[in-house]
């Protein structure tokens, strides 16, 4: 059979789904692949064959050994102490009468949108051991010889990337908890079970698969997470595995290592999430009945307030004392002389803005490559979406695992995976604009995917079918019908993943070239100075674009797109 008949015999949908498969495999499958396969190789693929010496080269010092158990206690540390800290705020927002949530959230929000360095910046100006702010208080008001706080420390890295972790927390377990019905909790109060007792066997238990999800990811964040790293375990001199990835992509040049050192960061993310399929396969979790339970505020009486403290004690961590010391850094000629009107300045925005002709390339290029990537994934995730929920292709399950599969590879992994594939000839997209958009792309499909699938279950198929009866196509009917009723949604997604590409760190510290440099990377070239005015006043830039951006996508969709769906 010629091409030209076999092509006749396939209509447009087969043809669709086709063409996105083999995006998804370029995407997202290639580069693993090339991960595992760059890994087993020899330097510069010569000879041939097939070899462990990348492994001895990866593993054979104590110090790369190291780098895994610190990473390993880091995001344990991280996320049982994020879970601490955001049960509380998020059952109190879920399933209380706490006043003020609205300002628990846009608390919560303001903590998601302030990037993670960024955040760790503002801890390291208020509790480096000499001259952070806190420890200067509290030799002020004590007499004391030096401060209690020292961010350069394990510890500290610990509470920095905990504390910025709270928004994955916070999402995954209010989600789960408004979804509990209080006629659960009424027959445990029926039984004589008190308030707290209720809480912790009843809601808790109902809830364990969020939490555990939450844990999961906050692990898996942590110990791939390469901004707060960089600016407190490296002065630390703590190795972490981001760290040691890092000098494997320094001169010499050595990705055969770097791919096998970061095969355990995949291993360890397949082992947790099959740990958990298993956790969830053992128990059931029913937390709906087929009668849709009345859901209302558990009245706390006095304690209303404590928990309201609490929750903006937890926000005050990662937003009002970062942010203050932050303006504080960003308008002073030396942020350790502390705030007085002959310390004022705007220099440190001037130099920025107007002597730095590499900032200004470097904010262009942020905001075209999150434009691109954005753009990308969005329409990726959309028409992988209408494929898979209107049953278009009997491999709709393998086009949703595609599309899902970055969200559980670590980025830094990712990024190895990209430039082990598209790097070398014949493509050589080394240091490419190019390169750096497929990455943010594929790093961020799967928020696209999840919004636009769960925004397509919604979307009533009746209206669809209408239009094919009456001689419309399939193309007609995304035009007539599913893109202005999702339109909203599509705007509301297409922001969320460009402000999480535009602050992207792991992708664009390992693919980057002379050119091709993001607003991040050019923070971690000023760390190397330690020019904190001038890294403040970025931040605050950033932040503030940010923000904008927020607004309007809050002006649009008319809800809080950011961290519930309702």
């Amino acid at each position: 059979m010629t091409p030209s008949r076999l092509l006749s015999k396939l209509d447009a949908t087969q043809l669709v789904w086709a063409g996105l498969l083999a995006l998804l495999l370029l995407l997202v499958a290639f580069p693993i692949a090339e991960v595992v396969l760059i890994s087993l190789q020899h330097v510069n693929g010569t000879p041939p064959g097939l070899t462990l010496d990348s492994y001895t080269e990866a593993f054979s010092r104590t110090r790369y050994v190291r780098g895994f158990w610190n990473s390993a206690l880091l995001g344990a540390g991280v996320a049982t102490f994020c879970l601490i800290l955001t049960a509380p705020m998020a059952w109190a927002v879920a399933r209380t009468d706490m006043p003020g949530k609205r300002l628990v959230r846009a608390m919560v929000m303001l903590t998601f949108i302030t990037p993670p360095f960024l955040g760790a910046t503002s801890w390291v100006l208020l509790s480096s051991p000499n001259a952070g702010w806190l420890n200067r208080l509290y030799v002020a008001a004590t007499g004391a010889a030096s401060g209690p706080l020292n961010i350069y420390s394990l510890t500290g890295l610990v509470f920095v990337i905990a504390i910025y972790s709270i928004p994955y927390t916070f999402v995954f377990t209010t989600a789960a908890l408004e979804l509990v019905s209080s006629e659960i909790e009424d027959a445990a109060n029926i039984l004589g079970a008190g308030r707290f007792v209720t809480t912790v066997r009843i809601t808790l238990p109902l809830v364990a698969p969020a939490l555990f999800g939450a844990w999961i990811i906050t692990y898996l964040e942590a110990i791939s997470i390469i901004g707060s790293t960089v600016i407190i375990a490296l002065p630390a001199h703590i190795n972490l595995v981001p760290l040691q990835l890092l000098e494997f992509f320094g001169f010499p040049l050595r990705v055969e290592a770097a791919a096998a050192y970061a095969m355990p960061l995949l291993l360890v993310t397949i082992a947790l999430f099959l740990l958990q399929q298993h956790v969830l396969r053992r128990r059931g979790y029913v937390a709906l009945s087929g009668k849709g339970g009345e859901r209302r505020p558990i009245e706390l009486g006095a304690g209303r307030w404590p928990m309201l403290g609490w929750s903006l004690f937890v926000t005050s961590l990662t937003v009002t004392l970062p942010y203050v010391v932050l303006l504080q850094a960003a308008f002073a000629k030396a942020w350790a002389r502390g705030f007085s009107l002959d310390n004022l300045t705007l220099s440190n925005f001037y130099r920025l803005l107007f002597e730095q002709a590499t900032l200004r390339q470097s904010i262009l290029n942020t905001f075209s490559y999150a434009t691109a990537a954005a753009s990308l994934a969005v329409a990726l995730a959309l028409a992988t979406a209408y494929v898979v929920i209107r049953g278009l292709t009997p491999l709709g399950s393998v086009l949703s695992v595609l599309c899902l599969a970055p969200f559980a590879i670590p980025g830094i992994v990712l990024a190895i995976g990209f430039y082990a594939a598209y790097a070398p000839p014949p493509l050589s997209l080394a240091g490419t604009s190019a390169i750096l958009v497929l990455a943010f792309t594929s790093r961020f499909l799967p928020i696209a995917f999840a919004n636009a699938s769960a925004a397509m279950r919604g979307l009533n198929p009746e209206m669809e079918d209408a239009v094919r009866i009456l001689g419309g196509g399939r193309m007609r009917v995304l035009r007539a019908v599913v893109l202005p009723l999702l339109k909203r949604n599509i705007v509301a997604v297409w922001l969320l993943v460009f402000i999480a590409a535009s602050r992207e760190v792991s992708s664009a510290l390992f693919l980057y070239g002379p050119r091709t440099r993001t607003m991040s990377v050019m923070f971690f070239d000023l760390t190397e100075g330690a020019e904190f005015e001038q890294l403040a006043a970025l931040g605050l830039i950033m932040a503030f674009t940010t923000m904008l951006f927020v607004a309007v996508g809050q002006r649009i969709t008319g809800r809080d797109f950011m961290l519930r769906s309702n």
